[in-house]
């Protein structure tokens, strides 16, 4: 019980931290459709660790979505003090792994591009903000710290991509050149089934590390 005031507690400090407009917390808990998202989906995500709940599990983050327009898969992981701000049709995938204090506004999309059961949608590090209308395909990881210009995916870190072949390391090259980076990205061959790791979050196994750029460089990127 103590576990579940902290957490409704941190949201609400979350959103006050991220919205300016925020007033006070009971009025941010009634009217604020992420915050009923986020915390709809932590009972859902804890219901689809149990087999035979998965099924209402779905049920729980299509209702939400029917009242909220924020559609996220009860078995996305999402870690402490995640802040959606306005909300209206953000779109967060089953295998997608978010880290802590990461804000997303409306319209994002952690989406994936391949039709097989394996991890097929993005990860964001500790500290991501991903800007309105941003669409982040793929098992692609963001690193810490960073942020997405609206509209688009722009990362300035390392891309870790499972079971990246030629053909798709060619098209996240010209992808790379197309959004006018000064030099392409690494890449690393990592398990389809690796999750990232956090001291605070709630992964386990391997830690995939960006690196954001230096503050004289982040003005020619944002």
């Amino acid at each position: 019980m103590l576990g579940i005031l902290r957490t409704v507690r941190e949201d609400l400090q979350a959103a006050r931290g991220q919205d300016p407009a925020a007033r006070s917390n009971a009025e941010n808990a009634i009217v604020y459709s992420g915050l009923h998202a986020i915390w709809s989906h932590r009972i859902a995500h804890k219901m689809w660790a149990v087999p035979a709940l998965r099924g209402p599990a779905r049920v729980l983050a299509q209702f939400t979505r029917f009242l909220t327009g924020i559609e996220i898969h009860p078995g996305a992981t999402i870690g402490r003090r995640f802040f959606i701000d306005h909300g209206m049709g953000v779109v967060i995938g089953e295998t997608a792994e978010i880290g802590d204090d990461v804000m997303l506004y409306h319209g994002v999309t952690l989406g994936g591009r391949a039709l097989v059961k394996r991890k097929r949608h993005p990860t964001l590090g500790n500290r991501v903000t991903v800007g309105a209308g941003a669409k982040i395909l793929g098992p692609v990881v963001i690193g810490d710290d960073l942020e997405k210009c609206a509209d688009m995916v722009r990362a300035y870190t390392a891309l870790y991509v499972g079971g990246m072949g030629s053909r798709e390391k060619n098209f996240y090259n010209q992808l790379a050149s197309r959004m006018g980076f000064s030099r392409t990205p690494a890449y690393r061959r990592v398990s389809p089934d690796s999750r990232i790791s956090t001291r605070s979050g709630p992964y386990t196994g391997r830690r995939a590390v960006g690196r954001a750029p230096p503050p004289s460089e982040r003005s020619t990127i944002r």
